[in-house]
């Protein structure tokens, strides 16, 4: 009996799509989820799968009709040896996702053994590798749209690095140690004298670590209460459906890669977790250091640099560049440079450290200019590697089951997280990109929509990125320096928050908000904020660039008065010259 072949729900609002163009025609033998035809709409170019293996009969739509969501489009002949789509798992369409970053290495050939048929009968429906944000989100969104679902995890708790040793505890250290450095130092303004401020380091300790048990705990529970199972071990693919964990076997129709990311390490730096330390060492110090040395200037060590800072470290950071935080509109990180060094900050800016030699007393280090000349040394009680982070890809047979990885160890997918390999997806920090946790979250709720025939989509130019140091910076779009380099026509409006009524009753006046807007449509291109509370501000401005609006529409919107976010509002009036309290 012919299989039909239909319009896929294209997503909210989306009601009908053009016919773009056929990739198999009458008469062509097809494979499941092997592309048929190609359908357009506003948002996404969507890619409808054959259902199961057979012979295309027939087209019933013509390139460039009109088709509504549920149209037949084809019919399909299924073959007497193909064997049919699970009943559980809708076919599979895809949705837009930027090319691999340049670099990226060309998706090879899979292994023979790789690219066999996934088993008749698979354990689950979709098996997901990670339980960090992007895994466990798009575990729960797999689960709800109607899949059988697994997570593979290996760590004692859920949640992944950003949850146990990442951006929950460090965010927790990050508000303890603000509060102690307000009460000792800004409290006495607003006319709230402590005669005596003391640190109780165990005890602040002791709250980050209920905060991440609380967590994880709430993840586990969302785990049960979408009937997910958790596989505990350690996962390894061996080639399209199948995968071990701890070394048993488990088939899925769907395996999605979401390992995350791990710590970078430098040559000739020996990590111990106790005087050289990752960002997990510097979670768990148990005493305040003396002198503490950060190698690296961004995101990671400011944050935790400026967790030890507040409660009495010296804190020195070397970076190699010239610069802090690079990525980072440069108006908004010169400005961020000069707080930091107000704050009692020391930074060596365009240096490197050749030599880490540990001593009785803690980390005798080497520095020496990037650009050459003569070394100095520099001690300290605890030094802070924070050079970045790479994909966590390695150890998970990914390579011998033929998958493909960039010159950084990176999984390389196509526009539609899949890799070159047969049923095999990967989302978040172990493919290109910004490696946040938000991006993996989105990404896996997009590629389990898309597994079930939806039109998943993440907009790359909405991605928001903040520092949660003080004050915190937010950005999200481009920056100057980027829309130069494209060769974009731009207008910029700019507004202080020493002129904001509710930051001038905070005592928190340090910083501004940048709106970049398109000179032409005015068009909201990127916005920049370095201030109080800059995390939650930046909302409206990814809302903002999410749906297409104009530096006019923030400024004609209501905004309550008096807030911070009045001051984007005024941004986006400077835009055209007319911001009212300035």
């Amino acid at each position: 009996m012919p299989i039909e072949i239909k319009v896929p729900s294209l997503g909210e609002s989306v009601t009908t799509a053009t016919v773009g163009k056929w990739l198999k025609q009458p008469g062509d033998a097809v494979k499941t989820d092997e592309p048929v035809v190609q359908l357009e709409t506003d948002k996404v170019s969507v890619e409808v799968p054959a259902p199961a293996d057979g012979r295309l009969a027939a087209h019933t739509v013509a390139e460039g009709d009109e088709v509504a969501v549920g149209a037949v489009l084809a019919t399909l002949e299924q073959g007497a040896a193909g064997a049919s789509a699970s009943k559980t798992a809708p076919a599979d369409t895809k949705s837009e996702k930027p090319a691999p970053a340049q670099g990226s290495a060309p998706a090879k050939a899979a292994p023979a053994a790789a690219q066999a048929e996934a088993p008749a009968q698979t354990d689950y429906d979709v098996v997901v590798i990670g339980a960090g944000p992007g895994g466990y989100v798009c575990a729960i969104r797999a689960a709800q749209l109607g899949f059988k679902v697994a997570c593979v995890e290996k760590r004692a708790t859920l949640g992944g690095t950003c949850l146990n040793v990442g951006c929950i505890p460090s965010k927790a250290l990050l508000q303890s140690s603000e509060n102690y450095h307000a009460a000792g130092h800004d409290f006495a303004a607003h006319g709230v004298v402590i005669d005596s401020v003391k640190l109780d380091l165990a005890r602040m300790q002791a709250r980050k670590a209920e905060i991440v048990g609380a967590n994880v705990k709430g993840v586990e529970y969302l785990f049960k209460k979408n009937g997910i199972t958790w596989l505990k071990g350690h996962g390894k693919v061996e080639g399209t459906g199948r995968i071990t964990v701890d070394g048993k076997p488990v088939t899925a129709k769907h395996i999605i890669i979401a390992s995350g990311s791990d710590s970078a390490n430098l040559p000739g730096i020996e990590v111990d977790e106790k005087t050289i330390v990752t960002s997990t060492g510097a979670l768990e110090l148990s005493e305040v250091p003396k002198r503490l040395v950060v190698i690296g200037g961004g995101v990671i060590g400011l944050e935790l640099g400026s967790v030890w800072q507040r409660l009495g470290a010296e804190v020195t950071v070397i970076e190699y560049l010239d610069r802090l935080v690079p990525g980072t509109d440069n108006e908004v990180a010169a400005q961020f440079q000069k707080l930091l060094v107000k704050q009692g900050f020391k930074l060596k800016l365009g240096h490197k450290v050749t030599k880490a030699e540990k001593t009785k007393k803690g980390v005798i280090l080497t520095v020496e200019p990037a650009a050459g000349g003569a070394a100095e040394t520099l001690e300290a009680d605890i030094v802070l590697l924070a050079v970045g982070r790479t994909a966590a890809s390695k150890g998970m047979g990914l390579e011998e089951a033929g998958i493909a990885l960039d010159k950084r160890g990176r999984v390389v997918t196509d526009a539609h997280f899949a890799t070159n390999v047969p049923g095999i997806y990967a989302i978040g920090d172990v493919i290109a990109g910004p490696m946040l946790a938000h991006k993996a979250e989105e990404e896996g709720v997009a590629l389990a929509e898309i597994l079930a025939g939806q039109a998943g989509h993440v907009n790359y130019d909405a991605i928001p990125g903040v520092i949660y140091t003080w004050p915190e910076v937010a950005s999200v779009g481009f920056t100057e320096e980027q829309l130069k380099e494209k060769g974009t026509a731009y207008k910029t409006g700019k507004f202080p928050f020493m002129a904001n009524g509710r930051a001038r009753a905070l005592g928190m006046t340090d910083g501004f908000v940048k709106v970049l807007a398109c000179e032409k449509t005015d068009r909201v291109l990127g916005v920049h904020i370095i201030g109080p509370c800059a995390g939650e501000l930046i909302a409206e401005a990814t809302m903002a660039i999410e749906f297409g609006a104009s530096a006019e529409d923030i400024g004609r919107v209501c905004h309550a008065h008096p807030t911070l976010s009045e001051a984007v509002k005024e941004a986006a009036l400077g835009a055209d010259k007319r911001s009212i309290n300035i």
